[in-house]
């Protein structure tokens, strides 16, 4: 999709006229349709819902065109999740101006996701600020919200990157306040509005090469403009653009995109591996130098919020240290989550060039494969299963060792994959009760500094992985990640290999059993899915609002789905990270924080 420069096409008498969506696609719609002349609350709050519900509908096709900053094919699904959770808190609230707005800024800083999420979020609170205001809701209003959004997101970006969502916001916000100013109509100013933000979009391959490269414009922007199609819509009727089949690079472009950065070995134009996203509780007058605190140690920086409440956004390489700048400075992070940029680029080039039949002759640098730099300290952890394995390594772990279905690696295992660390000091995850005396040899076994962090499940070295510093001592590490993973909660579920009888009732041999570190069998049922369920009520206690979930290999997608339907009705609360940890014996892990 390169791009169209948007028109009216007038047809035969003035009622009726087509236009091109962004996807190329001709629409009619009726001119003689009732015209709003104002926007008050019920158009806002339709308009909103519109847009989630347009945006779900061309979400796949924002995802194709999605190459910048990262070519990871999740710019749609974002803007549709962070849309997700603004609907539902609308859908809470009564239909009044002051709380309409407050649901839309409050439900977007909740719910934003990645990277073009967090910039709606903070379109969208500059917009709601603006509407809330005890003003005539005009066309001038409109506009004037519309420059808030456009300010907002801008501040709220440390290094503004022109040819992105920002510039078409901008220049469709100018466009409405010209428009406005000169006595235009509510339903002129948004025509007005959205050809100019159409024409921003069509320029963005000028201002970011890699979007020339890849034959696309900008996926955020191309996302923005579905909300000035929603406010048509909701203002004189104009249909909604359909979403179109196909779209994104060619496989000549796709090719030149994976080429970007070849000379160091990258297919992103980006050598940050870790997004780093959490919710952060600090002092308004401490926000600005959280994030210049960020900009040492990362790109991609979106901070939004206000009120002691923020939602943060950066791509980095040092996980550590994006979690501990916010800490000195007095703020408190929670619902953290990491993730792999390089493993998404690569799974989603892989399915691109899957889709479009790509024969790749030509060896392609995958950020996957990038050896990391040697560490002052490293780390050794015990998994069983690929995904596991995998799992580790996106959170830095330089050595895995394999068990068994027992999971008892030896003695020596463990010791060769300590000596083989480039690092002269190695903090050691166990994973199981009865690894920890075998981990806690290895020190007085190597000239090494080694330290055991008494981990004895995957959720707790997950969630003590959050706190590892490569460049810090093993002492500190290890003293760190022990607190974080006994701050958590663990549960497994597995199948009983005999009868017997257990607090919560007997158990027979083949049933399913829920277990919770230090508490035993607390959950019994004839299926895994019954078990599940019971052992998740017991795990989720007030005051926990993220649960990490590991599937192993005995866990069909039917089961996991049904695990997951019942958590959102039951615990919608509680966030859920569910991992593929393709484990033996136990078709789920949990961890909850």
């Amino acid at each position: 999709m390169t791009g169209a420069i948007w028109g009216y096409i007038w047809k035969g008498d003035d009622t009726h006229h087509t236009a091109r969506s962004w996807l190329g696609a001709s629409i009619l719609y009726d001119l003689s349709m009732p015209v709003l002349e104002q926007f008050g609350a019920d158009a806002l709050r339709e308009t909103v819902i519109t847009f989630r519900d347009t945006m779900r509908a061309h979400q796949e096709g924002i995802n194709r065109l999605n190459v910048y900053p990262v070519p990871d094919g999740d710019t749609g699904t974002n803007m549709t999740r962070t849309l997700d959770a603004v609907v539902a808190e609308l859908e809470g609230a009564d239909a009044g101006l002051e709380t309409t707005c407050e649901a839309i800024s409050h439900g977007s800083l909740m719910g934003a996701r990645g990277n073009s999420g967090v910039i709606l979020s903070q379109i969208l609170r500059g917009l709601a600020a603006t509407m809330r205001t005890n003003t005539p809701p005009t066309a001038t209003k409109l506009a004037d919200a519309l420059k808030a959004a456009s300010v907002a997101a801008y501040e709220a970006v440390l290094k503004p990157i022109e040819g992105t969502i920002l510039t078409v916001v901008r220049e469709t916000a100018d466009a409405a306040q010209r428009a406005a100013h000169d006595g235009a109509t509510l339903a002129a100013m948004l025509h007005v509005a959205r050809a100019a933000g159409r024409t921003a979009l069509a320029n963005t391959p000028e201002q970011l090469p890699v979007l020339k490269d890849a034959g696309v414009v900008d996926a955020g922007g191309a996302g923005f403009l579905l909300l000035m199609d929603s406010a048509l819509h909701v203002v004189d009727g104009e249909p909604l653009p359909e979403p179109e089949e196909g779209g994104g690079p060619s496989a000549e472009q796709l090719e030149r995109v994976m080429q970007r950065g070849a000379n160091d070995g990258m297919v992103d134009v980006s050598e940050l591996r870790y997004e780093v996203m959490f919710l952060l509780n600090i002092e308004d007058a401490k926000s600005k130098a959280f994030m210049e605190a960020w900009g040492k140690i990362g790109d991609s920086i979106v901070v939004v919020g206000g009120d002691g409440l923020y939602n943060c956004h950066v791509h980095t390489n040092d996980i550590g240290a994006a979690i501990e700048a916010p800490l000195e400075l007095g703020g408190k992070p929670f619902k953290i989550r990491v993730t792999d940029l390089f493993e998404e680029v690569a799974e989603e080039h892989a399915q691109r060039e899957a889709e479009l039949g790509v024969s790749n002759t030509t060896p392609v640098r995958r950020p996957a494969v990038k050896q990391l730099p040697p560490v002052n300290c490293a780390v050794v952890a015990v998994c069983s299963g690929d995904g596991l394995a995998e799992l580790f390594g996106q959170r830095n772990v330089q050595g895995v060792v394999t068990g068994g279905q027992t999971m008892n690696p030896s003695t020596a295992e463990l010791l060769d994959a300590v000596e083989h660390m480039n690092a002269q000091q190695v903090v050691i995850l166990p994973n199981n009760k009865n690894i920890i005396p075998v981990a806690n040899q290895i020190n007085a076994l190597t000239k090494k500094d080694v330290r055991v962090v008494p981990t004895c499940s995957m959720a707790e070295a997950l969630a003590a992985l959050v706190f590892y510093d490569p460049e810090a001592d093993a002492a500190v590490n290890a003293e760190a990640m022990t607190g974080a993973a006994e701050a958590v909660a663990t549960g497994e579920i597995t199948q009983a290999v005999r009868d017997t009888n257990t607090e919560v009732g007997p158990v027979k041999n083949g049933d399913w059993i829920g277990l919770v570190r230090g508490d035993g069998v607390v959950a019994v049922g004839g299926t895994m899915v019954a078990a599940t369920t019971q052992l998740l009520d017991a795990l989720i206690t007030p005051g926990r609002e993220l649960l990490t979930m590991i599937t192993g290999d005995l866990a069909t997608s039917r089961q996991i789905e049904e695990v997951i339907a019942y958590l959102s009705e039951n615990h919608p609360d509680v966030e859920v990270e569910v991992h593929a940890g393709g484990q033996p014996l136990y078709p789920f892990l949990f961890g909850v924080e």
